[in-house]
């Protein structure tokens, strides 16, 4: 068995059925292969058959600690049935994108069965231009942006010809042996009781002195006198060897139309952006980097959106920036499939009207932002989760969150923006060439909008992961990304 981590065991406790915390990716790929056959939902599971040896974590099932004691651990799923995870389903004529997105929208808003291993692949036929979609449902306990993208990437080749399926890495065994009984996990679980309290000793200190920067946390009220104090005395005890303060910035959320109580309903858009002329945008203002452009680009699709819908614009957005903190062994192959992640809680300019300075101020918030984040542990949500018993860990999400949906307290950001690196060679799924990858992410209470890219060959792909309710108008604020992009391509034409 293995035991989750403390921000795995958080994605878990968070679903409460308007909350899901799986995370899905819709691949489109060409229904013919180069050899000329004809892609079905038989072709995919032959492939998934083969290589399912190198997805471990689709062979594992989560399996409760009694009472709630310890985080839960995942064992192999002894009935598992790859069928039971394969849904194969057409799309009604003309197979429209907006078709492929409603429908991939009701797939994200149904929850994952607990008692079979946590994840599904729908085979999408009937999309038009002769293509078929793979979407791809991973909860998130199991995998994190780019232990997902490895994961599924076993799905992939780089020629049309199927490679040889490659020995699985040492560190990352097929099995995880019998499921403990009930018995002993509860035995093993009053033995670590002691464990968790050195554990919770040892983490409030660091967990304190970042509280304002925990997405979870930042808004609770004194959060800010909390950290500075907590700095404060750290600097002591360490008789301040660096020197040095820690920066303590709280830019607060505005309120928006798409921010609330979310429903258990999604709605989804998606689109693609030529990567050269980000590149070219990028390289004219110095030191600026490829997600300082996507950043600028989201601000101002958002100060659009925002504007049409009588959003105030007067004070920027603020934005959570996932980040991976897994090590070069971790992203090597030798890794956890678990959550190794970070954020950084950003303003971004959609209070600036004009492009050009709109990026400007995406690159000096970003650089801004990356140095603070350098002086942040990496493992900050793991202490911060790690003072909090494991048996009110469920408990204290569901609180956090309900207080957030309700309006008792401001929610920590409005949007989240992710860009996660892809191929930049083209990839072929049974044989057949994949045309784009779109990735749609959680959402939470108060946060109606995920913005995800992913980049593969000379595009970005992304994906617009929206409340039903809250955002409803989620297709446009996709056709307002590529309009933000011309306008600031032409800006800097004449620049």
């Amino acid at each position: 068995m293995r035991r989750l981590s403390s921000v795995d065991a958080q994605f878990l406790a968070m679903e409460d059925g308007r909350i899901h915390s799986h995370v899905c990716q819709l691949t489109i790929i060409e229904a013919t292969t180069a050899a000329g056959a004809k892609v079905d939902g038989r072709r995919i599971r032959e492939l998934l058959a083969d290589r399912i040896d190198r997805m471990p974590p689709f062979r594992w099932r989560v399996k409760e600690v009694p009472f709630g004691l310890d985080y839960p651990v995942l064992v192999d799923d002894e009935a598992f049935d790859l069928d039971s995870h394969i849904w194969e389903s057409a799309l009604p004529a003309p197979g429209t994108d907006q078709q492929l997105a409603d429908t991939l929208a009701r797939i994200v808003s149904r929850p994952l069965d607990r008692a079979r291993s946590l994840w599904e692949l729908h085979v999408i036929h009937g999309l038009a231009d002769d293509r078929i979609a793979l979407v791809t449902k991973v909860h998130h306990s199991i995998v994190d942006g780019v232990s997902g993208m490895e994961l599924l990437g076993a799905l992939l080749d780089p020629t049309p010809e199927p490679a040889d399926t490659p020995e699985l890495p040492a560190a990352a065994p097929r099995s995880l042996g019998a499921a403990p009984s009930d018995v002993e996990l509860l035995t093993r679980a009053i033995a670590t009781l002691p464990v968790q309290s050195v554990r919770i000793a040892r983490s409030v200190p660091t967990m304190l002195r970042h509280i304002d920067q925990l997405p979870t946390m930042r808004n609770l009220p004194g959060a800010g006198v909390i950290a500075r104090a907590a700095d404060r005395a750290e600097r002591i005890a360490t008789r301040n060897k660096d020197g040095r303060s820690l920066e303590h910035p709280h830019a607060a959320a505005p309120k928006v139309s798409f921010g609330g109580r979310i429903s258990a309903q999604r709605r989804f858009a998606f689109g693609s952006l030529p990567l050269a002329t980000i590149k070219s945008i990028k390289d004219t203002v110095p030191g600026a980097t490829v997600n300082d452009v996507v950043v600028a680009l989201c601000a101002g699709a958002l100060r659009r959106r925002m504007m049409a819908r009588g959003d105030d614009v007067a004070t920027p957005l603020v934005a959570m920036v996932p980040v991976s903190v897994r090590t070069g062994d971790q992203d090597s192959g030798n890794q956890d499939y678990g959550n190794q992640i970070s954020s950084m809680i950003v303003p971004i300019p959609t209070d600036e009207p004009d492009p050009l300075r709109r990026l400007e101020q995406a690159h000096q918030v970003m650089h801004a932002a990356k140095d603070r984040h350098r002086a942040i542990p990496a493992k900050l949500l793991t202490a911060a989760n790690h003072t909090v018993p494991p048996a009110l860990l469920a408990r204290t999400a569901r609180v956090i969150s309900m207080t957030t949906g309700a309006g008792w307290i401001k929610p920590p950001f409005n949007v989240t923006i992710s860009n996660i690196p892809g191929s930049p060679h083209p990839l072929y799924c049974a044989g057949a060439r994949v045309v784009s990858q779109h990735p749609v992410n959680v959402l939470l209470d108060g946060v109606g909008l995920s913005i995800t890219l992913l980049s593969y060959q000379n595009r970005l792909d992304f994906g617009l992961t929206a409340d039903r309710e809250l955002l409803p108008d989620v297709w446009r604020l996709a056709d307002e990304m590529r309009e933000e992009l011309a306008i600031l391509d032409a800006g800097v034409g004449v620049h």
